[in-house]
């Protein structure tokens, strides 16, 4: 069976990691919307320009916008795809349901990603990277070899705006106001699974791929 999924969780909990790891296994594309708008916002686009102060506030992009967005990518995908950062609103979920539903298609699982706030603002506000080769550091998890510096090319290394402890604040009280209720959606629904994602990145892997193995989703690996 193919998997048509979406994964929820907080900043900082590491959806995008683990949904890289299980496209790459099984052969799916892997939609971020956070890298689409940043990248949009980097390239400066009309899009980019549109929602960078949104952004840089922690602030959530409108659903009008994002569905745009998503309608556009997922239009255009292969049989089987991993949505990590969207749907975010209840406005969201739906537009997806009845937009795969138009094109014959329908999500099979729904992954929340469970870890306490204050290991998320511990990890989020630990990350840096390079602006020049955009290579990604963690202070504690992932240091450069030389403190503050990139191993690459010597650049000084720089805190995203929406890496800073203020704007986390506001990301995770966004989360908890709009975010939140899709667990409630999917659990109505019967796709959600929710797994601790409190480990090591490979300890919460074997859990999400035990998820997928008692779902008929995947063969066991």
């Amino acid at each position: 069976m193919t998997i048509y999924g979406v994964l929820l969780g907080p900043p900082g909990v590491g959806k995008g990691t683990q949904a890289k790891m299980i496209a790459e296994r099984f052969d799916l594309a892997h939609i971020s919307t956070g890298d689409i708008l940043r990248d949009a916002v980097n390239k400066r686009t009309p899009l980019g320009l549109k929602v960078a102060d949104i952004m840089k506030s922690g602030g959530l992009v409108s659903d009008e916008i994002i569905n745009s967005l998503m309608e556009e990518y997922i239009k255009g995908l292969p049989d089987g795809f991993l949505l990590d950062g969207y749907p975010r609103t209840l406005g969201q979920a739906t537009f997806l349901d009845n937009f795969l539903k138009d094109i014959g298609k329908g999500l099979n699982i729904a992954l929340a990603i469970d870890v306490q706030d204050d290991e998320i603002i511990r990890r989020l506000t630990g990350r840096r990277y390079c602006p020049k080769c955009g290579r990604g550091y963690h202070i504690i998890y992932d240091p450069p070899k030389e403190d503050g510096v990139c191993d690459n090319d010597g650049e000084k290394l720089v805190q995203r705006e929406d890496d800073k402890p203020e704007t986390i604040r506001e990301r995770l009280r966004v989360y908890r106001e709009r975010t939140a209720p899709l667990i409630d959606y999917y659990k109505n629904r019967g796709l959600l699974e929710v797994v601790d994602g409190s480990g090591s990145i490979e300890e919460v892997h074997r859990l999400v791929l035990q998820v997928l193995e008692r779902r008929g989703l995947v063969d066991k690996a």
